[in-house]
C-alpha cells in the first residue's frame, strides 16, 4: 500500500513539474517580443519553426525507430510549395499552410512505401540521396522554382487593430502555428498509431504477433513526418519572404538530426531544446572563430553529448539523479552514526573496547578452541595421571585374603563327633 501512494505521489509531483514548466514557457513565449529587439525576436520565431520540423522527425527516428537524412527535403518541398502559390497565383498566406502539409504528407507516403524494404544505414543512404538530388532538380524547373535566383515573396503584415510591428506579427503566428504542431504531436503519439509506433521501435517481431501491421506504421511515420517539416517550410517561407535552391542542402538535414539528438530523442520537449541549439549555436561558433566555425560547431556538439548523453531533454533528470545519489551517500553513515549513539548497549562495548585490560578476556572468549581445562572437567573418567597427582603418598595395593578351606572347623564350634 506504501508502495502504491509512493507511486502516486511521485507520479502527482511529476505531473505538477511537467504543468508549471509549460505555464513558464507560455508566459515567456508571450512576452518574450516585448522585450527583445527585432534581431532576437525573429531568432525566436527561427527556432519556433524549426522545433515544428524536428516534432516531425522526433516522430520518426525518436518514436518510430527508422533514421532519416533527408528531413531537409521534406521542409524544401513545403517552402516551395508555399512561395510558388504566393509568387504565381498570389493566395492568402494562410491558404499555404494546408496545402503544403498535405502535399507534402503524400510525398512521404510515397516515399515511405519503397523504403518498407530498407532499415538501419541502407535507409539513411536512400533518404540522404533524395536530399543531395532535390536542389538541383529545384534549379532545373526555372518556370515553375525560379531556378538559382529562387523566389522572393511578401511577408504577412499585421492587421491595424493589433498595433504590432511586423517582426512581432510574424512571431505570434508562428507560435500559434507552433503550438498546434506540438499539441497535434503530442496527442498522436498517445493515440493508438503512437502506441504502434512505439511497438514497432522496441520490438517489430512481438508488435506483428499483438497484431500491428508493420507496413502501414512504418509509412504513416514518414507521412506523419513529412508533414510537420511541410509545415515548417511553409512557415520559413513566410518569415524569411526568399527561397532558393541552396537554402535547402543536405547539410540542412544533417543539422537538423544533429538538433534532434543534442535535443532529445522521444522527448515532448527535445524538439525545442533542439531547435534552439541549431539556431543559436552557430552563431556561437561564429563569434569564436570566424574561420572555421564549422570545427567550433562540431565541438560544441561532442561536448554536450559528452555531459548529456540523452540529450538536453534528460540533463535536469540526469542531474537529479546524481544529486539524490549522492545525498544518500553522506546521510546513511551520518544515520548509522545517531543510531549507535543512541543505543545504550553500545557504551557498555565502547568502555570495554577502550580498557586495555579486557583484550585478553576479549581473546579468551573470542578464542573458538576449548582449553584443557575445560576438557578436563567435562570428562566423566578422569585419568590416572589426575588420580596420581591428587594423592601425595600412594599405598600398596591390599593383598587378597586366603581363602578358607572347605573343611575347617569355626572358632569355637563344638567337635564333630563319628556319628555326624
Amino acid at each position: 500500500m506504501s508502495t502504491i501512494v509512493a507511486t502516486l505521489g511521485t507520479d502527482r509531483a511529476r505531473r505538477l513539474r511537467a504543468a508549471l514548466t509549460a505555464l513558464l514557457v507560455a508566459a515567456f513565449a508571450v512576452c518574450a517580443p516585448f522585450y527583445f529587439a527585432p534581431f532576437q525576436v525573429f531568432q525566436l520565431t527561427m527556432v519556433l519553426l524549426y522545433a515544428v520540423a524536428l516534432a516531425g522527425l522526433n516522430l520518426l527516428v525518436g518514436f518510430g525507430g527508422q533514421i532519416s537524412l533527408g528531413h531537409g527535403a521534406f521542409f524544401a518541398a513545403g517552402a516551395y510549395t508555399a512561395a510558388v502559390m504566393l509568387d504565381r497565383y498570389d493566395t492568402g498566406h494562410l491558404a499555404t499552410l494546408p496545402v503544403a502539409a498535405a502535399g507534402c504528407f503524400l510525398l512521404g507516403l510515397g516515399f515511405g512505401v519503397p523504403a518498407l524494404r530498407l532499415r538501419g544505414l541502407y535507409l539513411a543512404l536512400v533518404t540522404l540521396a533524395f536530399a543531395v538530388f532535390l536542389p538541383p532538380l529545384l534549379k532545373r524547373l526555372e518556370p515553375v522554382t525560379g531556378g538559382s535566383m529562387g523566389l522572393t515573396v511578401d511577408k504577412p503584415q499585421p492587421p491595424a487593430w493589433s498595433g504590432l510591428a511586423e517582426d512581432q506579427w510574424t512571431y505570434f503566428v508562428v507560435l500559434a502555428v507552433t503550438a498546434v504542431a506540438l499539441l497535434l504531436a503530442r496527442n498522436l503519439l498517445r493515440s493508438r498509431i503512437g502506441r504502434a509506433l512505439l511497438a514497432v521501435r522496441d520490438n517489430e517481431s512481438a508488435a506483428e504477433v499483438m497484431g500491428v501491421r508493420l507496413s502501414l506504421h512504418k509509412t504513416l511515420a514518414f507521412a506523419w513526418s513529412a508533414l510537420f517539416a511541410g509545415v515548417s517550410g511553409c512557415v520559413y517561407t513566410w518569415v524569411i519572404g526568399f527561397v532558393s535552391p541552396d537554402s535547402f542542402s543536405f547539410v540542412l538535414s544533417i543539422t537538423l538530426l544533429a538538433g534532434l539528438v543534442v535535443g532529445g530523442l522521444a522527448s515532448l520537449y527535445g524538439p525545442l531544446l533542439g531547435a534552439a541549439f541549431v539556431m543559436y549555436v552557430p552563431s556561437v561558433a561564429q563569434d569564436i572563430s570566424e574561420a572555421a566555425p564549422g570545427v567550433v560547431f562540431g565541438l560544441l556538439i561532442i561536448a554536450v553529448m559528452f555531459v548529456a548523453p540523452t540529450g538536453l531533454a534528460g540533463l535536469a533528470g540526469r542531474v537529479r539523479g546524481t544529486a539524490a545519489r549522492r545525498l544518500t551517500r553522506t546521510t546513511t553513515p551520518a544515520a548509522a552514526d545517531d543510531d549507535r549513539s543512541s543505543d545504550p548497549d553500545s557504551s557498555a562495548d565502547d568502555d570495554r573496547s577502550s580498557d586495555p585490560d579486557s583484550s585478553a578476556d576479549d581473546d579468551r572468549s573470542s578464542d573458538p578452541g576449548p582449553s584443557a581445562d575445560d576438557d578436563r572437567s567435562s570428562d566423566p573418567e578422569p585419568s590416572a595421571d589426575d588420580d596420581r597427582s591428587s594423592d601425595p603418598e600412594p599405598s600398596a595395593p591390599p593383598t587378597p585374603a586366603d581363602p578358607a578351606p572347605a573343611d575347617a572347623e569355626p572358632v569355637g564350634a563344638p567337635p564333630r563327633t563319628e556319628k555326624e
